[in-house]
């Protein structure tokens, strides 16, 4: 099932999505979901799917991207957060700041959180997830080699489209997991690559700080990484999910 958040009659509602039509939902889905009606997918606009309260990410969680780098495996993951006043959606605009020499996109799989998730154990981490969806980790290359610290790098508003809804069933050991640039392919690689596994990464979270429903945890980018430029099409591509798509502006 798709689940998605959309802008109906000037209000932001919540929805699952069969073919072309949209059922609206009575309230959030991280409860049951109850349907209230059906409408039209073009009597709405598509929002982000989620408005976490936090994002938490990893950093080199791709086998290859490793090797790319040629950088030691990790031995535990590398988490990192942005704030949710960095989320965008399914075509709005990534902003490339003034003071920003070198603009990057990261192509990720991330899943969203449906209920508090606090020192949970690995064999039942999937009963924590709502589901997944497309996250692109914008980042500000030269400001994250100035500062070391990643945080001013990855924080900007519009850094985090994460879309274009939210996919609950999918086996997510094995998936294509593609970024292009003005149509061009850019990255390519499968989460067959990950290092950390996603039960691995969310055990390893939930240790350190409580996720609540709505919380985004993304899973790290596959090698091919590059810059962007203002006038530039982005977009990630998971399958069985689907092709988030965002268009680079001036600020």
């Amino acid at each position: 099932m798709k689940i998605l958040r959309v802008l109906y009659q000037g209000k932001p509602e919540w929805a699952a999505l069969s073919g072309k039509i949209l059922k609206l939902l009575e309230s959030d889905p991280y409860q049951n979901l109850k349907f209230a009606k059906d409408i039209s997918l073009d009597q709405v606009k598509v929002l982000s799917p989620v408005e976490p309260g936090k994002i938490v990410l990893a950093g080199l969680n791709y086998l290859d991207h490793a090797k790319e780098l040629n950088m030691e495996i990790p031995q535990e993951p590398v988490i990192f957060l942005k704030p949710p006043s960095s989320v965008i959606g399914d075509n709005e605009n990534i902003v490339y700041p003034d003071s920003v020499t070198r603009l990057d996109y990261e192509a990720e799989l991330a899943l969203v959180i449906k209920k508090t998730c606090k020192k949970v154990p690995r064999e039942h981490v999937f009963d924590y997830i709502l589901g997944y969806t497309c996250l692109n980790d914008v980042t500000a290359r030269d400001l994250q080699k100035k500062d070391i610290q990643w945080t001013r790098a990855k924080s900007f508003d519009t850094f985090s489209p994460i879309g274009p809804w939210i996919e609950t069933e999918l086996p997510v050991e094995n998936l294509k997991i593609e970024s292009f640039l003005n149509g061009k392919l850019k990255q390519s690689s499968s989460t067959a690559n990950f290092i950390f596994s996603v039960p691995e990464l969310i055990a390893f979270i939930s240790k350190i700080m409580t996720l609540y429903p709505g919380d985004v945890v993304s899973t790290g980018t596959p090698p091919g990484v590059g810059s962007m430029s203002i006038g530039d099409r982005v977009e990630v591509s998971i399958e069985g999910i689907g092709i988030l798509r965002n268009s680079v502006t001036s600020s």
